[in-house]
């Protein structure tokens, strides 16, 4: 008796304006993706952003506590952060003259 399959993948099927579907194939083009997969990318993308953002976070009462007393202490500065901050701008170098 043959044993039934189950199917990793399952259709999603769209209906787009032809405008949207000259973006988006220009965009996976330029990434040197199909539509599907970059389509597919993009919506699991944004899916997991919005899930990200409506998740509650849980903790313990004393990780609670450790978590404000970081907030509520002093800033310590980030050596990376303070070196990102002193260095100029890629538009603000002499080589690069505004026109105006």
């Amino acid at each position: 008796m043959a044993r039934a399959v189950k199917r990793k993948e399952h259709p999603l099927s769209m209906r787009l304006p032809e405008t949207d579907i000259a973006i988006i194939d220009r965009a996976a083009s330029l990434r040197g993706r199909s539509r599907t997969d970059f389509v597919r990318e993009a919506a699991v993308r944004a899916a997991e952003d919005v899930l990200m953002e409506t998740s509650p976070i849980r903790m313990s009462s004393a990780g609670f506590k450790a978590f404000l007393t970081a907030l509520s202490g002093p800033a310590k500065p980030v050596a990376e952060m303070v070196d990102l901050l002193r260095r100029r701008a890629p538009w603000e170098t002499s080589g690069s003259k505004a026109k105006g």
